[in-house]
């Protein structure tokens, strides 16, 4: 095999549920990990939150590798019994190399595309602290939404504590979630959002200065996603550090809504979360979508495009 082909190696644990991966080459029939890479829980993933047993075909009328997962249930079994069905298979992704050569990165297969409807915009939006704007237009319950934010400063970055374990993200985020005022965010979107917000899931950045570089947190927090009785209940706070560089002090986040779903991909796809959700009031035509910060540094929407999504076509 060619010593200068990249190949992923790439395993589901049934105890933690999640799909780790590693990037390497073959040396005389031996798969060698690359030098950078972690092998174990603190690995990459292709997803940190609702993503496993994923399979993937290479396309050659495109020239791709398409990744496809699957996402079980948060609900309880009782629930599963009652509809008959339990699981989903996640939007089709494209995989590709990063240009650094570290990781993946996943991007939502075209095809999707061609689902959009209605189409809503908004451009150089200021979001002081604590303000929340509407997205209004689209069919929030079933939407696909794309933004780029940006910040004039870096400096107002909260202090990494040295306490905090830099390897579990999703405890992070649950201690500082979409309503912990921070420095430079939370700030992102509140997807399946009821009218008063008794029930919303947001998914959002905060960045943090870590001694000379900064950290940036990505989450998904379903913990408060529905007023559902919590027995049999999975509401986790999913969250992945995404490693991008913020020299031009921008952040973007692509989310696809979908009654129960919330697949999301920050920095371009370098850190995905997909999220399994059951509103009870966000549902339909009383779901809301919001552009937020709750962080002390002004951010700005540079372009933020939404579209309502139309259901697919149904093959015999």
């Amino acid at each position: 095999m060619d010593p200068n082909v990249k190949h992923v190696l790439k395993v589901s644990l049934d105890v933690t549920r999640y799909e780790y991966y590693t990037l390497g080459t073959y040396k005389n029939d031996k798969y060698v990990p690359d030098k950078n890479m972690i092998d174990g829980w603190n690995g990459l993933r292709y997803d940190y939150g609702n993503f496993y047993a994923s399979k993937s075909f290479f396309d050659p009328s495109k020239n791709r590798r398409i990744l496809w997962g699957w996402a079980n249930e948060s609900s309880s079994t009782a629930d599963d019994i009652k509809k008959g069905w339990a699981g989903i298979q996640l939007i089709p992704r494209t995989v590709l190399l990063d240009s650094s050569g570290k990781q993946l990165v996943q991007w939502p297969v075209e095809e999707v595309e061609t689902l959009r409807g209605k189409k809503v915009e908004l451009k150089n939006q200021k979001l002081v602290k604590g303000q929340r704007v509407e997205i209004k237009g689209i069919t929030a319950a079933q939407a696909d939404v794309d933004v780029t934010f940006s910040f004039d400063s870096l400096d107002k970055a909260e202090p990494f504590d040295p306490s905090w374990d830099r390897h579990d993200a999703q405890k992070l985020c649950g201690h500082k979630g979409s309503t912990v005022q921070g420095g430079l965010g939370p700030f992102g979107l509140l997807t399946l959002a009821s009218k008063n917000l008794e029930e919303y899931t947001p998914v959002f950045f905060r960045v943090f200065k870590d001694q000379d570089k900064y950290l940036v947190l990505m989450c998904s927090d379903a913990s408060r996603s529905t007023l559902r009785d919590g027995a049999g209940a999975y509401r986790p706070s999913f969250a992945g550090f995404v490693d991008v560089d913020l020299t031009e002090k921008k952040l973007s986040l692509r989310s696809l809504i979908d009654n129960s779903v919330v697949e999301s991909f920050g920095a371009r796809g370098k850190t995905c979360i997909s999220s399994r959700v059951y509103p009870t009031l966000a549902v339909y035509n009383n779901a809301y979508l919001y552009a937020f910060n709750n962080g002390t540094q002004t951010v700005k929407i540079d372009s933020l495009n939404a579209w309502s999504m139309n259901r697919p076509l149904e093959m015999n």
